[in-house]
């Protein structure tokens, strides 16, 4: 049973330090603007130590792999680590490195939802939902919980499909006195939004890659799976915006205006000063694969 509601408690900020580079080895990346090379499932990456450490982690946006800059296990990493396998490391207990790497991605997801779940609760205006939020809650803590063999088989679809329906409830409350627009999977690459009304917005699972956002409203709006690599965030206002994660907010610019959950941490690459205007070309419009280490 979690001790709280709190991500601390639930375990779900990273610690790298307890975590044996597991997304470095476990999850495959595709060479693209997001990794410089290729690397399958279960093969460690050429950057990773041998005390589990980056060794580019300082540069890696510089060389080539703003990615893994963007990537959030939720605290999977550590759990499957020091919880599911004991403490015992894909080094030094080889037999068992493939059932490590099968898990890791399933932990990853539940993690996830016992993100959204959290700060679920924390919302006022879904106080009519929250004892089923508790109950999904409890009931997500509880499988991170099971041995690497269930965790390993378990389909997490089924109970991701049923946590969603919960959030998307939680969405409606929180947004039904903003009347705002319903843009859910909508393309918007490159989309030119600066100072757009987007309070109270539906942008569940929207493209807005290098779309231009600057000075744009969206508080309350819900930005759920919204893919947000290379939005220019500079002055936009998102104070209540919900279910927005650290690693979309990672993979946007914004600038010292640009307003964030209190939550959230403003990502250090972001400048003390406005970022200069995006030029918006025909490449936006071709819409780029998301990430693989997801």
């Amino acid at each position: 049973m979690p001790r709280s509601d709190d991500p601390r408690d639930l375990g779900l900020l990273a610690d790298c330090g307890s975590c044996f580079g597991l997304c470095c080895v476990a999850l495959p990346f595709a060479a693209s603007a997001d990794f410089a090379a290729d690397k399958p499932a279960g093969e460690p990456c050429r950057n990773l130590r041998e005390d589990f450490r980056c060794s580019i982690h300082a540069q890696l946006r510089g060389r080539g792999y703003p990615g893994c800059t963007v990537f959030d296990c939720f605290g999977a990493g550590q759990k499957v680590s020091q919880v599911t396998f004991g403490g015992r490391s894909w080094r030094e207990a080889p037999g068992t490195a493939g059932r490590m790497y099968a898990v890791f991605p399933v932990m990853r997801q539940l993690h996830e939802l016992l993100w959204y779940l959290a700060e679920a609760l924390s919302l006022e205006p879904a106080r009519p939902v929250h004892a089923e939020l508790r109950r999904a809650l409890d009931e997500t803590d509880r499988l991170t919980r099971q041995d690497a063999d269930v965790l390993a088989g378990y389909d997490v679809a089924p109970h991701r499909a049923a946590v969603n329906e919960l959030l998307l409830r939680t969405s409606e409350l929180v947004r039904s006195g903003h009347r705002g627009q319903d843009r859910r999977g909508a393309d918007l690459i490159g989309a030119r939004l600066r100072g757009a009304d987007l309070r109270g917005a539906n942008l569940r699972g929207a493209y807005l890659i290098g779309a231009d956002l600057r000075g744009a409203d969206l508080r309350a709006a819900d930005l759920i799976g919204a893919d947000l690599r290379g939005v220019n965030l500079a002055g936009a206002d998102l104070t209540g915006a919900i279910f927005l994660t650290q690693a979309q907010l990672n993979a946007a610019q914004g600038d010292a205006a640009t307003r964030v959950p209190p939550a959230l941490a403003r990502p250090a690459h972001w400048p003390a000063g406005r970022p200069e205007p995006r030029a918006t070309t025909g490449r936006h419009r071709r819409r780029p694969p998301r990430p693989r280490r997801r």
